[in-house]
């Protein structure tokens, strides 16, 4: 039973001093007492140690105190280095508009005017300056066209119209911004019109959902494209978050009540996709709607997810796979009792943290699926024998009831074994799920920020919209210059959409220009 709170009592140190200096004289009274007991109990919650804010070995378990030396770390040749923090330099503005300032005295070849000897040259790289302004998110420009009437006969005549002002009220640009700022950065469209209102831009929540949904059904062709390259991917990946969608129309026969986005990330050599699937179809049955365009005779594919059952099923007929599961979900069972069994889940943390810095020291050398794998046998493969040993004798030996909270998480580590530890076996096998768990932080961000699609249309502009954005980001282009360039080659895209992916449409748009 929870202890009932304690009174408030008001006490300064000169009074505590005073109680007890009293108190090495006589017994304490009762009053006396229970100030000594309330300052007692507020040092007492305030000394308890905090539980952890993180994940991470060190702030789940705190290394205790030693009088030793720490023992050196094992490295591997090679091992990376901490990364650095600081400014960021010119060479990071990617985006930013470049101003060519030349010399106002001097060009490449002129005399040098300090030695008047030598002849001065161009610099490699010349010194850079960087100034931000700010802007509006979205800007109006507003165009005055002079009119002339007659005195006479009345006519009037007006200016023409600027090339420049378009035949559109909402440029390219603009539906790029608002589907950037909805679905990219999850700003409720109610909370845009707040801000460019007071900025003098009128900009209605309903205009804004007009001007995305206007722009969805121009990028449906993309978004299909998307879904039929990822079924030919060789590693995918595949889990989902909750979502909620008011107006939502269930097949009679279907008596589920769960709404989901179902987040799917499809590697292919070369380049990433990220698809996202909202209504009340879970993370499996999504998968296995997007294999039905993988074709016959591929080589079996990887399916990195989690051990829920819904993750698995449904796969389409003809399709193989490889399943792996997620060492995070592994891990994450330790992670829950570890106060409870410190040494024993200390053991196991700071052993599979060995198997995720080998993985990272694969990525930093860029190695190759096969040097990897290589990599991994090597070095990984004997810390998880060995974990796979003090696993099995933890029960065979004991040494943990296997209904306790560290027996139920060995248990399930045994139980799920193989799929775990696939990448010991397989070229390409990834170790975690955490790049899919990383996309669905997009759809919590939605949801946390907007509460809800109102209807499954609105989800599926939502869906489409993401799964662009979190693609370039994957791929490394610039989600609002792509999708700037989509909206306003529409009619080229839905004629050859493959050429219109993040990793080649700026190939494609050069190709047209010098056509």
């Amino acid at each position: 039973m929870k202890a009932a709170p304690r009174p408030r009592i008001d006490v300064n140190l000169e009074e505590l001093d005073q109680i007890i200096d009293g108190g090495m004289r006589a017994p304490l009274s009762e009053s006396d007492g229970e100030k000594l007991k309330a300052v007692l109990h507020i040092l007492a919650e305030r000394a308890k140690p905090r539980w952890r804010t993180t994940e991470k070995t060190c702030a789940v378990l705190p290394q205790p105190p030693s009088s030793e030396p720490a023992a050196e770390k094992p490295s591997v040749e090679g091992e990376r280095q901490p990364a650095g923090h600081g400014r960021n330099g010119a060479a990071r503005f990617t985006s930013a508009r470049t101003v060519q300032v030349q010399h106002k005295t001097l060009h490449p070849g002129d005399i040098c005017p300090e030695c008047g000897v030598g002849k001065v040259y161009r610099q490699k790289e010349p010194k850079t300056l960087v100034r931000i302004v700010g802007r509006p998110p979205l800007e109006a420009t507003r165009y005055e066209m002079e009119r002339l009437r007659c005195n006479g006969c009345g006519e009037v005549f007006t200016a023409d119209e600027p090339a420049e002002a378009g035949t559109e009220k909402y440029d390219e640009t603009a539906a790029a911004m608002i589907a950037q700022l909805r679905y990219g950065s999850g700003v409720p469209f109610k909370r845009l019109e707040r801000l460019e209102g007071n900025l003098g831009i009128p900009l209605p929540a309903a205009t804004q959902w007009g001007v995305a949904k206007k722009a969805a059904l121009g990028l449906r062709a993309v978004y299909d494209e998307y879904i039929r390259q990822a079924a030919l991917g060789e590693v995918i990946h595949n889990d989902d978050t909750g979502m909620r969608i008011l107006r939502l129309a269930r097949e009679p026969a279907d008596s589920r009540t769960g709404i989901f986005t179902s987040g799917i990330v499809s590697l292919g050599p070369g380049w990433k996709i990220a698809l996202y699937f909202s209504g009340a179809k879970h993370a499996g049955e999504n998968l296995a709607e997007l294999l039905k365009q993988r074709p016959p005779g591929l080589a079996p594919l990887i399916q990195m997810c989690d051990a829920l059952s819904w993750n698995t099923s449904h796969l389409p007929e003809g399709v193989e796979r490889l399943l792996a599961h997620c060492m995070s979900h592994g891990r994450r069972q330790f992670i829950e009792v570890a106060e409870n069994f410190p040494e024993e889940c200390r053991y196991v943390l700071e052993t599979l943290g060995g198997i995720w810095h080998h993985d990272a020291l694969a990525r930093e050398r860029k190695l190759s699926p096969a040097e990897r794998l290589r990599f991994h046998q090597e070095h990984s493969s004997p810390l998880m024998k060995t974990l796979h040993e003090w696993m099995e004798a933890q029960l065979a030996e004991r040494k943990t009831e296997p209904n306790s909270g560290l027996g139920k998480a060995i248990r399930y580590m045994l139980r799920h074994w193989l799929p775990l530890t696939l990448f010991l076996r397989e070229p390409g096998a990834p170790v975690d799920n955490n790049l899919v768990e990383r996309i669905l932080k997009k759809a919590i961000l939605h949801r946390r920020n907007s509460l809800f699609y109102k209807t499954l249309n609105g989800a599926r502009v939502g869906d489409l919209f993401m799964s662009l954005i979190h693609t370039c980001e994957l791929n490394g282009a610039n989600p609002f210059d792509y999708l700037t360039e989509l909206l306003r080659h529409a009619e080229e895209l839905k004629q050859s959409p493959s050429g219109w992916m993040p990793w080649n449409y700026r190939e494609t748009l050069a190709r047209s220009v010098a056509a």
